[in-house]
């Protein structure tokens, strides 16, 4: 296997010679299942498992090798096995706050160029899904692509795709229908040898169908859905890199229906960069929106020219950064206090020897 047609690049062999010099190759993270990998290299596909070194370094689950990483392995390929000793600087990451009552980064994807972001044009279509979707994507270093699937279930295609472009400035938006063949060319732009494309979206969608429609065969389960509410079981259950026989890369992902923020609060007003501008020709610099007079933000609401709910869902994006900063700073603080008890421990026992010595 040849590592350009997997991704493998200038700027990847740029941070691999020490690696390379102890005797380590590279190889890119094709699956994930808890402890243990599938990583693809020049000598094929192997399983791997972190090693305990790697193990005992790692400060959080961001760390760990995510689908799409680059690794430094020692491959033992009459074993079909290898030994993962460190992660690649990534280039781009895909991530979230990891699902539960811990504050952690998961890395959905790295290493990508393009987000696709699908939503179907039935009962699944959202658009303050969208909306979080894009606040997330604009955090990755990727370029977002939203892709509207399932036009032959939609009556009202043109008025679905004007809402979206709405609240998606600049981003390219592509309708078609996965399960007819239509519209798939389009994507194939993105799919370029040696570039790489995260499909993310919730369950339902159509992601398996799309990507079984740029392969060219039935790779991917293809589950039935309800047709009251569009909702199904995922298809996909554990994230997956694969390489199409035209030379791009895909990463799917299990659907999310739930998927909370990470990063600052710059890449949200980003994404909802109409109503920062209008914040700033409020009268009153410090204006809270919520009856001062002369506030802009009020005005629009009132006139039509802002759209109440995407008002609400920036407001809730924004609570939801607040909250995770806050607990970001609790852990962290959590964190300096264990080193600094540990080091006054240190220094006591230290002492405790000392005096013993001197007691001798």
């Amino acid at each position: 296997m040849n590592l350009s047609d997997i991704g493998w690049s200038n700027y990847f062999e740029s941070f691999f010679h020490d690696y390379r010099e102890k005797g380590l190759m590279p190889y890119r993270v094709s699956q994930e299942h808890k402890s243990r990998y599938v990583i693809l290299g020049e000598n094929g596909e192997l399983s791997a498992e972190i090693s305990g070194k790697f193990r005992h370094d790692a400060l959080s689950k961001g760390d760990f090798p995510a689908v799409g990483d680059w690794v430094a392995a020692s491959p033992r390929p009459e074993e079909g096995t290898a030994t993962i000793h460190a992660v690649l600087p990534r280039k781009s990451g895909f991530s979230r706050k990891a699902a539960g009552r811990v504050t952690e980064e998961q890395i959905v994807a790295a290493n990508i160029d393009t987000v696709f972001l699908v939503s179907g044009l039935d009962y699944d279509f959202n658009p303050r899904r969208i909306e979080r979707y894009i606040a997330i994507s604009w955090e990755c270093g990727a370029n977002p692509v939203i892709i509207l699937n399932k036009t032959d279930l939609c009556e009202d295609l043109e008025a679905k795709i004007e809402e979206v472009e709405t609240i998606a400035f600049g981003i390219p938006i592509i309708s078609i229908s996965a399960k007819n063949k239509d519209g798939l060319d389009q994507l194939k732009e993105y799919l370029k040898h040696r570039q790489t494309a995260a499909f993310l979206g919730s369950s339902g969608v159509g992601k398996s169908t799309i990507i079984n429609g740029l392969l060219g065969y039935e790779r991917q389960l293809v589950r039935e859905i309800r047709e009251d509410d569009s909702k199904g079981r995922h298809t996909t259950t554990y994230r997956e890199l694969i390489v199409l026989p035209e030379g791009g890369i895909l990463i799917d992902t299990p659907g999310m229906r739930q998927i909370k923020l990470w990063d600052d609060e710059g890449e949200l007003s980003r994404t909802f960069d109409d109503i920062e501008e209008l914040a700033l020709q409020c009268k009153f610099r410090d204006c809270s929106h919520s009856g001062e007079p002369g506030c802009a933000i009020r005005k629009a609401l009132e006139e039509g020219k802002l759209d109440k709910k995407r008002w609400n869902n920036y407001n809730k994006l924004q609570k939801e950064l607040k909250y995770l900063e806050a607990r970001k700073d609790t852990k962290e603080m959590r964190r300096q206090q264990r080193e600094f008890d540990k080091k006054v421990r240190q220094y006591h026992l230290q002492v405790k020897e000392l005096r013993k010595f001197r007691g001798h």
